[in-house]
C-alpha cells in the first residue's frame, strides 16, 4: 500500500519537473461562405495541412520551430485557383499563437502572438 502511495505521489509531481517545450498553437479559420481545400502552411524546416476546411470550421495543429524563416499559407479556392500568401517569420525557440484567418474577399489575416519565455528550458 505504501508503494502504491509513493508511486501516485511521484507520477503527480512528474508534470513540475519536465522540461517545457515551446510550441506555437494555430488556428486556420474559414470564414468565407466557400469552402476551401488542400490547404498548406510553411514554417521554417516543415509544413502541415489539411486536405479541406468548410466554411465556419477551423483547424488546429501545433509544431515546435527549428531554425528560422519565413510562413507562408498556399491553398486551393472554390474555384480550384492556387493561391498563396506570405506570414509572420518565426525563430527558433519561439512559442505563441499563430491564427491564420480567411475571410470574404480578402487574403489571408495573420496574427501571431508570442509569449516571452525567459530563457526557461
Amino acid at each position: 500500500m505504501r508503494f502504491f502511495q509513493i508511486l501516485v505521489a511521484a507520477a503527480a509531481m512528474l508534470p513540475l519537473t519536465g522540461c517545457h517545450s515551446a510550441l506555437i498553437d494555430v488556428t486556420i479559420a474559414n470564414r468565407t461562405p466557400q469552402p476551401l481545400t488542400l490547404i498548406e502552411v510553411d514554417y521554417p524546416s516543415a509544413s502541415f495541412g489539411t486536405q479541406a476546411l468548410a466554411p465556419g470550421q477551423d483547424f488546429h495543429y501545433r509544431f515546435k520551430v527549428l531554425g528560422s524563416g519565413p510562413t507562408t499559407v498556399l491553398w486551393t479556392d472554390s474555384v480550384h485557383h492556387e493561391l498563396k500568401n506570405s506570414g509572420p517569420t518565426l525563430h527558433e525557440g519561439d512559442e505563441g499563437k499563430l491564427a491564420i484567418t480567411f475571410n470574404p474577399n480578402a487574403s489571408p489575416q495573420w496574427s501571431l502572438q508570442l509569449v516571452n519565455r525567459g530563457g526557461s528550458s
